[in-house]
């Protein structure tokens, strides 16, 4: 994978997944913003929304609490997806446009078909093993 490691972590390498990283999701990418546009793309391409998540990990950028049962309404737009993978939820007076949290931080809830299941896990594995843009 040509993207840049930054740490070791404890998630173990899966060759399937990383395979189909490197060839759906970062496939051609030359540079990091080639790399988190093609992210992007296989995202949204996969992704059903909405779907129900449920925040597995607190981030400071983010006023979700682990164990917060949230609806994903879409992407976030492109421009704020350049370091990171965000969605939107519906969220106190943000419920009609929403407001974006990343995506590693959801754990997708039960109702999500196979697809968005599988790409939201190809992202988290990404992430949890310290790649980057």
């Amino acid at each position: 994978m040509s993207s840049r490691r930054t740490t070791s972590k404890a998630t173990p390498r899966d060759e399937e997944r990383e395979q189909r990283i490197a060839n759906n999701a970062i496939v051609d990418a030359y540079g990091p913003e080639e790399q988190a546009m093609g992210w992007y793309y296989y995202l949204q391409d996969r992704i059903a929304f909405p779907f129900t998540a449920v925040c597995d990990a607190a981030r400071q950028i983010s006023p979700l609490r682990i164990g917060d049962e949230v609806e994903a309404l879409d992407m976030a737009d492109e421009d704020e997806c350049g370091c990171e993978m965000f969605v939107l939820i519906r969220w106190g007076r943000r419920a009609s446009d929403g407001l974006a949290v990343p995506l590693s931080q959801l754990d997708v809830g039960s109702d999500a078909d196979e697809a968005t299941n599988e790409a939201v896990a190809d992202w988290r594995y990404w992430t949890a093993r310290g790649y980057q843009f």
